[in-house]
């Protein structure tokens, strides 16, 4: 998804930071076996992720939405060295994928995986996190967020992926389209809780960053 034109797209990727060569390794394989590889973070973005990071130099991440594990290793290249990074999917099948780029990497010690329903999950992770990355289900996006609001420490960041979601938030909805419906009551939540403030970005598919008060 692009939102500016493509040749000044390619301009900007083209002037930021080079994709390093595990993830190109993960992209190619992804795009090889895994269904869906569209949904992975790329280049450019996975960049973002890493930069914003090395910003925030976390020593606890969360990130719900692992999918083959490529956001997950860009966000691990801004933490700590002690620093824990937990991930969490439901998709079973892609475990085994998944752990063999996260120990290809040198953050592999550090990544802990947890398949299953994030929801069930969070509740029992008793850890303060520094950063928060949201890139899963989007009907449930609302309730990630108050699963971990409470969960993380005081300057802390959340990101959020696909909050325009194709620029559907701006088109008319058709009844049935829960993802979108749940992405309008997410994005209205970021901008008027008083716990977070607020920047949604339009890079790709929308990022928002919120840090918490």
């Amino acid at each position: 998804m692009h939102f500016i034109p493509e040749k000044l797209d390619d301009y900007v990727v083209n002037h930021s930071e080079k994709e390093p060569e595990l993830l190109q390794k993960l992209t190619r394989e992804t795009y090889q076996k895994i269904l869906q590889p569209r949904m992975l973070s790329g280049h450019y973005q996975g960049r973002i992720l890493s930069m914003l990071s090395k910003i925030i130099n976390p020593k606890n991440i969360l990130e719900i939405g692992t999918y083959t594990g490529y956001s997950a290793l860009c966000l691990a290249e801004g933490m700590q060295k002690d620093g824990e990074l937990h991930t969490i999917d439901i998709n079973e099948e892609l475990e085994s994928f998944q752990r063999k780029y996260f120990d290809l990497s040198a953050y592999g010690k550090q990544i802990f995986q947890h398949v299953g329903d994030a929801a069930e999950i969070i509740p029992n992770l008793d850890i303060k996190f520094d950063l928060v990355f949201i890139d899963a289900d989007k009907p449930n996006y609302p309730t990630y967020f108050d699963l971990i609001i409470n969960k993380m420490n005081v300057g802390g960041v959340i990101l959020s992926d696909n909050v325009l979601w194709s620029g559907k938030v701006i088109q008319k909805i058709d009844e049935d389209d829960f993802s979108t419906k749940a992405l309008l009551e997410y994005n209205k939540l970021l901008v008027t809780d008083k716990r977070i403030e607020t920047v949604l970005l339009p890079i790709r598919d929308g990022l928002t960053i919120s840090r918490v008060l």
